[in-house]
């Protein structure tokens, strides 16, 4: 329980919504369900950042051929290539300094398209204003049948690119967007079309090209090069919103590790991924390249569109359940309402399959089968460490042994177990029978919310027996909170071990001095603030527990001092005494140096599994693994000061 949670009073329907987590918590299958769908979506999204900035950058290209007719499809094609590779190739400056000229060039497109619409609307026929009329749909239908349903596989590329705003939410705020959407980019669009289809009743034969053949002739060039900031301003939406994807699912466990590059000290959300960069420009190299046209592109882009859209749909409505605790008459408006058009316009892109819709069904399978397997066998390597966890009776022992060494410095062992000791642990103690002076198990978890706050980001715990100065720790963060370098990592671990020292040492020799009140805490030079009963994932923060050592977790929320008012005489004297000298041992063992140990796991299956399982771990994953970042460079953690350590697991 965390400070982003709200208290909820009881009701209907927050019963209905526990009733549907605690369904969805005690049926693996649905579980699996949702999660595939889940990554399904993800995966199409990242399909359409490679289609977005393929089938933008060509179709405003292709313009060209109405001045230069001599072009062929070819050398547009080439041309196309060249804006991609040049588009990709700036990804690493980040979009707050590429982003500067996004505004203008976004309202200058607007605008043109905008007027040219008007001027359409006013110099061909006005009369088309009448197709708002409904009746005309029916008619449409009517007089079409089969034809009209089909069609509505390229009237669906209208409002594409409406999926990728949630990108711009790590940019903007909520309200910009809303009022940009509705008050700037959908009139300018609305009132293209309009004149598109005014000059299209002059003109039919023009159907194929009604864009660039419908702009006045004085106004042809600065449209066409407009347009061409456009394409790539919307194709750097998507690429961005890739890389959010992917950092977020990356910090869920449900993407291989990959180096995240924060562009920005002002937008938190602005990140680039050189690898994933350098995938999607040959994607979209490869894709425009053997497509070439349009239509083929648009075909797979409405399909990737529309499916996201529709799996959106049904993921909000859980959400209209379970968080917001919508009314069921609203909930099931909107799945009829949004979720029918959607399912419409999905059975008509479908017919499109064959002719280039296969393409992001192909990309989400692929990118399906690496995230799930990722998962699977991240899931099954924290099981594996929490089955093999070691005892209480092992660490007795290592006390009592005195042929171990304890080694100056502080060491920081990562390990996924939150829990218990890691398997880890002893493998590296039989290896090199020492320890360091003060020794920190640090387990980092993403939590599915998007931000901890920085006092309530490390739960420390301390392991018994007390003079080895072995500490449990939990690093916490939201799914859009980046880790540290190492350096601040180190100074807010150690500042909170101190902290919780203090903190620990008082609660162990029944003070109450922690505990204060707030009329109290302007006495105190630490400020101590009280701390609340919580829990997280079995993480357990008791008020003012005697029984801690047992396996409780405290965070402590003190800034080291003592309140010497709070108690008299020499128990207090020696309590301040010890608090004084445990947090210069810390101080003083971190002068000396932090040193990272990192478990170099080797996952591989039993020998007794199936063939399939053998494939997965044995193969794909060993191959996904080693292509991929490994886990010091995901973590920040210095090459100079790491340490790993081999080990292999049977799952």
């Amino acid at each position: 329980m965390l400070s982003n949670y709200k208290l909820e009073t009881p009701s209907s329907k927050l019963a209905r919504a526990q009733w549907i987590k605690d369904k969805l918590g005690g049926s693996k299958g649905l579980q699996v369900a949702l999660f595939l769908l889940t990554i399904l979506a993800t995966s199409m999204i990242i399909g359409d950042g490679v289609l977005t900035p393929a089938i933008s950058v060509l179709s405003a290209v292709s313009g060209i051929k109405e001045k230069a007719p001599n072009l062929s499809q070819g050398q547009v094609t080439i041309i196309s290539i060249v804006i991609l590779v040049l588009l990709f190739s700036v990804q690493r400056m980040g979009t707050d300094k590429v982003g500067y000229s996004f505004a203008p060039i976004i309202v200058v497109w607007f605008s043109l398209i905008g007027g040219i619409g008007i001027y359409n609307l006013i110099r061909y026929d006005v009369q088309v204003l009448r197709a708002f009329n409904p009746k005309y749909i029916v008619d449409y239908f009517k007089r079409n049948g089969k034809q009209a349903w089909t069609s509505l596989g390229g009237v669906v590329l209208c409002i594409t690119g409406t999926e990728a705003m949630f990108a711009d939410l790590s940019h903007f705020n909520v309200r910009a967007i809303q009022v940009s959407f509705s008050a700037v980019l959908l009139p300018a669009v609305s009132l293209a079309y309009i004149g598109q289809a005014s000059y299209l009743t002059k003109f039919p034969e023009e159907v194929n090209d009604t864009f660039y053949k419908s702009i006045p002739g004085t106004l042809f060039w600065p449209t066409f090069i407009v347009a061409i900031a456009a394409s790539i301003i919307a194709s750097q939406a998507m690429i961005s919103g890739v890389f959010s994807i992917i950092q977020q699912s990356q910090g869920l466990s449900c993407f291989p590790r990959v180096r995240v590059v924060h562009t920005s000290t002002k937008y938190h959300g602005q990140v680039y991924i050189p690898e994933i960069n350098y995938a999607l420009m040959i994607a979209c190299v490869c894709v425009t390249g053997i497509f070439r046209s349009t239509t083929n592109i648009g075909n797979a882009y409405g399909i990737a569109v529309v499916c996201v859209m529709l799996i959106t749909t049904a993921l909000v409505a859980l959400v209209m359940l379970m968080v917001w605790k919508t009314s069921i008459l609203w909930i099931s408006l909107f799945v009829i309402v949004i979720g029918g058009i959607e399912a419409v316009y999905l059975s008509a892109v479908l017919s499109k399959f064959i002719k280039g819709g296969y393409l992001p069904v192909a990309l989400a399978i692929v990118l399906m089968l690496m995230m799930g397997i990722w998962h699977y066998v991240h899931v099954k390597h924290y099981k594996f460490e929490l089955e093999h966890k070691v005892s209480g009776d092992y660490i007795h022992e290592l006390a009592a042994d005195r042929s171990i060494t304890r080694i100056p410095g502080i060491g920081l062992l990562y390990s996924e177990l939150v829990q218990g000791i890691p398997p880890i642990f002893p493998h590296f103690i039989d290896k090199i029978p020492s320890i360091h002076s003060v020794l920190v198990f640090v387990s980092v978890k993403r939590l599915p919310i998007s931000k901890v706050e920085s006092d309530e980001r490390f739960l420390f715990r301390q392991i018994e027996p007390r003079e080895l100065r072995l500490f449990k720790c939990v690093v916490r963060y939201g799914y859009k909170d980046s880790m540290e370098e190492a350096g601040d990592f180190e100074k807010s671990l150690v500042k909170n071990l101190k902290e919780f020292i203090h903190h620990e040492i008082f609660v162990r020799a029944g003070d109450p001095s922690p505990e204060i009140s707030p009329s109290e805490e302007s006495e105190t030079a630490a400020g101590c603030k009280p701390r609340r009963e919580a829990s997280n994932g079995g993480i357990q923060e008791r008020q003012g527990s005697s029984n801690y050592s047992s396996g409780s977790i405290v965070r402590s929320n003190c800034n080291g001092s003592s309140n010497s008012s709070s108690s008299a005489g020499g128990k207090a004297g020696a309590v301040v005494a010890e608090v004084e000298e445990e947090t210069r041992f810390v101080q003083k063992e971190m002068e000396k140096g932090v040193v990272y140990l990192l478990g170099e796991t080797e996952m591989v299956a039993k020998p007794t599994s199936s063939i399939i399982k053998r494939m997965v771990v044995n193969r794909i994953y060993r191959i996904m693994r080693r292509n991929f970042r490994q886990g010091d460079e995901a973590m920040l953690i210095p090459k100079g000061r790491l340490l790993k350590i081999g080990i292999t697991y049977e799952i």
